[in-house]
């Protein structure tokens, strides 16, 4: 115990020094190359020459792996076309590479050997026709009118979640608008795409115009009119004060078009103000390396901080603590967003994951908000308000099924349902990990440990999606050890323990994944397979999320949970060494390394096991 007290104090004390003036943390949130190489793209269509902005090329050159491929996660195998391609245009657009260059050649012959730019991902397409190196379809993904579809319509833009819908309005308008741009360099990537197979062949449309025509009595000169005032409406309404569309890098990039294929000149207000709000997302990383990220993670990792420092033994009254809620209560969001379309009759109170987000509040940024609240609204009357709040607000939005989403009640028709893909792409049905987190904060923090009906029917709906080994699945994690971490620290806290059938099944099952040298360790891969991957190494993130659900439900050290706290303790010599990105999003194509999680994950779980065992 004395050794796990120590590393508690020196993480503690690594933390306090790391907080901001403003009460907050900023670690990065890193992903794969395609931000940087978006941001690349967009310079010079703004014929700008950033000198932090050129850096991530640096990054984008490290990345390459040895086959020429670029890669989403490291054991990616083959590497990833889309992001391959995407990181060329951004070398070579930039002048930074020509097209004979041996790393552009490598990279060539990777995309050749793996079926050419069909093998892309539709993202990588648009790019493509948006450079003029493709035509555009001839049929779009979606009509441009259903940007008019009214929520009754199970076609309506509303029954697609929020982080899809501002990536598919800015992405309808260029569809529609067939917008190319002719920039410089352009010859040379020609030049480099000579040669890979293209046969593009035209996707299906998720709805056909035929499927809607009837909903509207306007000619269709008419009805394309309202339609793409409709979109640029939506876009503005959705940009928040730095410029950003819904605090996204990628979304802004294609609103950045999409404005332009509109009419707005390149050195229009609205995306000079998005691009610099996109700058302010550069992180430096090492030495003339910087990552442009997708959005920050500041109050996501400020609100587990807090949490996590208080569990660790730091008092509310502490100076650290007090300066990280006084910047949460600032970030609560007190408008409606786009949530309260299928939740009409709840009052904003959430949290959202940036630190420029006031209109996209999601369940796992509005819970870890309020468990860093929660001591100090004994002592505050303006806290516990805020508190109060947010708690109603959570659980207005529980689904009808009894589970949570991550950003908006009922948000899963019955017509994606027939494509599983289409439905991980576009909807956002309960899942697994938010279920459990939402459960953990009200059976720790709330009143309502008891089976009220909320819980009760969050429980069953738990138990109904057990996989068969006895794992979850997460969504937002990697992925079936988040999943079950999330489940059972959730069904502990509502009063399930290690005699329950189905958390000894998931007690059995984290068991055995355990590796050999007392960690745990899952890849990416899992995401994409559906499936338990075993990373055939130690994490010390995952390491800490199995052995945290095993103490929820273990009154008793085991030999199990004693040889993950000696890899654990062992590992924090250097939490910078965890390099593999263990968070997931925007449906499998980001794949993130939190920079905060080594150090927040192990100090929870080393804080849970000296307060239960010691």
């Amino acid at each position: 115990m004395n050794q796990i007290k120590k590393q508690i104090h020196l993480l503690v004390e690594k933390l306090i020094q790391d907080q901001k003036s403003n009460g907050s943390w900023s670690f990065c949130f890193e992903n794969g190359p395609i931000t940087d190489s978006y941001m690349i793209l967009l310079m010079i269509t703004l014929a700008k020459r950033d000198s932090s902005v050129m850096k991530v090329l640096n990054r984008i050159i490290k990345m390459q792996s040895s086959d020429g491929s670029w890669k989403l996660y490291p054991d990616e195998n083959p590497g990833n076309i889309s992001a391959t391609i995407e990181a060329c245009l951004a070398l070579l657009y930039c002048g930074k590479c020509a097209p004979d260059d041996p790393i552009m050649q490598k990279a060539k012959g990777f995309i050749m050997k793996h079926g050419g730019l069909q093998k892309a991902n539709r993202l990588t397409k648009i790019l493509l026709s948006l450079f003029g190196h493709q035509p555009w379809p001839s049929i779009p993904l979606l009509p441009i009118e259903c940007l008019l579809l009214p929520t009754s319509n199970p076609y309506n833009l509303f029954n697609i979640v929020g982080y899809a819908r501002v990536h598919l309005v800015p992405l309808m308008i260029l569809a529609h608008q067939k917008l190319q741009i002719d920039l410089p360099h352009k010859n040379e990537v020609d030049q480099w795409l000579s040669g890979i197979p293209i046969n593009v062949t035209e996707e299906e449309p998720l709805i056909h115009r035929k499927q809607i025509a009837h909903h509207f009595t306007h000619s269709q000169i008419k009805l394309e009119k309202l339609a793409l005032q409709q979109g640029l409406d939506f876009m503005i309404k959705h940009t928040e004060i730095d410029g950003t569309l819904y605090s996204y890098t990628t979304s802004t990039f294609f609103m950045v078009f999409a404005l332009h294929s509109l009419g707005y000149p390149f050195n229009h207000m609205y995306i000079q103000k998005a691009y610099n709000g996109l700058v302010t997302f550069l992180f430096p990383l090492d030495e003339g390396i910087y990552h442009l990220q997708e959005t920050s993670s500041t109050v996501w990792d400020t609100s587990l901080l807090v949490y996590t420092l208080q569990q660790a033994g730091l008092p509310a009254e502490h100076p650290t603590i007090k300066k990280g809620i006084q910047y949460l209560l600032k970030r609560q969001q007190v408008k409606k967003g786009d949530w309260s379309i299928h939740n009409p009759y709840s009052q904003p109170g959430g949290w959202g994951f940036s630190d420029i987000n006031t209109i996209n509040p999601d369940i796992d940024d509005t819970s870890a908000c309020l468990r860093a609240l929660t001591p100090s609204t004994y002592r505050v009357q303006s806290i516990y308000s805020a508190w109060k709040r947010g708690v109603q607000w959570l659980l207005f939005m529980q689904n009808p099924d009894g589970g949570w989403p991550a950003f908006e009640k009922q948000t899963d028709p019955i017509w994606f349902r027939v494509s599983p893909k289409l439905r991980h792409v576009l909807a956002d049905p309960s899942n697994s990990d938010l279920t459990g987190r939402t459960l953990e904060f009200l059976g720790n923090f709330t009143d309502q440990r008891g089976l009220s009906k909320p819980i009760e029917h969050a429980c069953r709906w738990l138990f109904q999606h057990q996989q068969k080994d006895g794992s979850w699945y997460g969504r937002w994690g990697i992925c079936y050890i988040y999943g079950t971490w999330a489940a059972l620290t959730g069904l502990s806290a509502v009063g399930y323990d290690h005699t329950h059938p189905q958390v000894k099944k998931a007690v059995a099952w984290l068991s055995h994944i355990q590796n050999p040298d007392g960690g745990w360790g899952e890849s990416c891969d899992s995401d994409r397979q559906q499936k338990f991957i075993p990373l055939g190494r130690s994490t010390t993130v995952q390491t800490a999320w199995a052995l945290d659900a095993l103490i929820s439900v273990t009154t008793k050290p085991t030999k199990k949970i004693q040889a993950g706290i000696k890899y654990l303790l062992q590992r924090l010599s250097d939490p910078t060494i965890d390099d593999y990105p263990t968070g997931a999003g925007f449906a499998g194509q980001f794949y993130i390394r939190y920079h905060a999680y080594p150090f927040i994950w192990p100090l929870l779980t080393l804080s849970h096991y000296y307060q239960r065992y010691s």
